[in-house]
């Protein structure tokens, strides 16, 4: 950088250790292509399945192929961040073992889904350097990762959510006699979906008694506690929130509803990213006036409740009768060109580079009022 190019310096963070690692490659192809670089530099920074960072210049050839998914693999070099709060800038050990300084970082932008990307734990580390960064902080991400305390404290608060059952791995191998006895309460058919994972992963429709163990078993792989619901019959409507934290207002996008068909039991990940034919969202939802304000009004106060900032889509579901019911909240949600959460605001006056440039715009003043206050 020259002395004379004082654009902030974006640091879009992708990959990581979770199983969304392809599809947050994908999502950061997608951000990095947006950005706007009169306005801002960009450091594409990819995080291996082991947690290594490195620079990743081929950035532009991460796409959804199913033969071939994205990764980013380990060449031998290393980004190491620095948690000094006075703009340490990064550090970069070459395969040699050189370690140079590169430039502070103004503003990272993680793309990260899952576990040790949207859960708090990288939050943490950005708040720790007293760094902006886009998206939620430490609780409200750790919070809204979490299905049960999602579900509990949208329960507490009075904000209505299906039913759900908790079952932990221990409590499966202890007392299996218990779990299905707190399951079949709920009726069947029910979804098994792992508490702290995303885009799908390990989830799964289980249509009776037989099917739980397997789907258990499934839900494990992704994560040590589960959660159990009902099947909601209704319809599947998200709605997207862009603000901050900071302001007296929010805003919503117009609901958008999504519409599975082909042989997907439900939105799995081949619906979401793969068989883009077979899943199809619909914005406007077509609702009446009354159910678009609820579902606005709810997602909106979801966003305050959890204390969110910059972005999240709170997924609901409509039932015959009107009721909107609150599935989950995400804070980091898919951010692909063609995933909910843009296209909703596309379809609601906002397109998907003035949408990344507004989050990094949000996240650079959040900063400035933490610092003030």
């Amino acid at each position: 950088m020259s002395d004379t190019d004082h654009r902030p310096l974006v640091a879009v963070l992708f990959g990581g250790r979770s199983s969304e690692h392809s599809v947050s490659c994908v999502t950061a192809a997608g951000v990095i292509s947006a950005i706007d670089d009169e306005a801002y530099r960009v450091l594409p920074i990819g995080i291996t399945k082991s947690g290594v960072w490195r620079i990743v210049d081929d950035w532009a050839e991460m796409h959804f192929d199913p033969e071939n998914m994205p990764e980013v693999t380990d060449n031998g070099t290393e980004i190491i961040p620095r948690v000094s709060a006075v703009g340490a800038p990064l550090l970069q050990r070459d395969a040699d073992g050189t370690v140079t300084e590169l430039e502070t970082v103004d503003v990272f932008f993680p793309v990260l889904h899952g576990q040790y990307g949207e859960d708090g734990t990288l939050q943490g580390l950005f708040e720790l350097s007293d760094t902006a960064f886009v998206g939620s902080g430490v609780f409200s991400s750790a919070a809204s990762m979490d299905k049960h305390y999602t579900k509990t404290l949208l329960a507490h608060a009075g904000i209505p959510t299906c039913p759900w059952e908790l079952v932990t791995e221990t409590m499966w191998q202890t007392d299996r006699a218990d779990v299905e006895s707190r399951v079949a309460a709920l009726t069947f058919p029910v979804f098994v979906k792992p508490a702290r994972a995303g885009s799908s992963m390990g989830v799964s429709r289980v249509a009776g008694p037989d099917g739980l163990e397997a789907a258990l078993l499934e839900a494990f792989a992704h994560d040590t506690k589960v959660i159990v619901e009902p099947q909601v019959i209704g319809r599947e409507i998200e709605c997207a929130v862009l603000g901050s934290l900071f302001d007296a207002e929010v805003r919503t996008s117009y609901p958008g509803e999504i519409e599975v068909s082909g042989d997907h039991d439900f939105y799995d990940f081949n619906a979401k990213y793969l068989d883009l034919a077979d899943a199809q969202l619909s914005c406007p939802a077509r609702v009446d006036e009354a159910t678009t304000a609820r579902i606005r009004e709810l997602s909106a106060a979801v966003f305050r409740l959890f204390d969110c900032t910059g972005l999240a889509r709170v997924d609901t579901f409509v039932t015959d009768s009107g009721e909107v019911i609150i599935n989950e909240l995400n804070t980091l949600p898919g951010f692909t060109p063609t995933s909910a959460y843009p296209f909703m605001w596309a379809n609601s006056g906002i397109d998907y580079p003035s949408l990344v440039s507004e989050l990094i715009s949000i996240a650079l003043i959040d900063h400035a009022r933490r610092t003030r206050d």
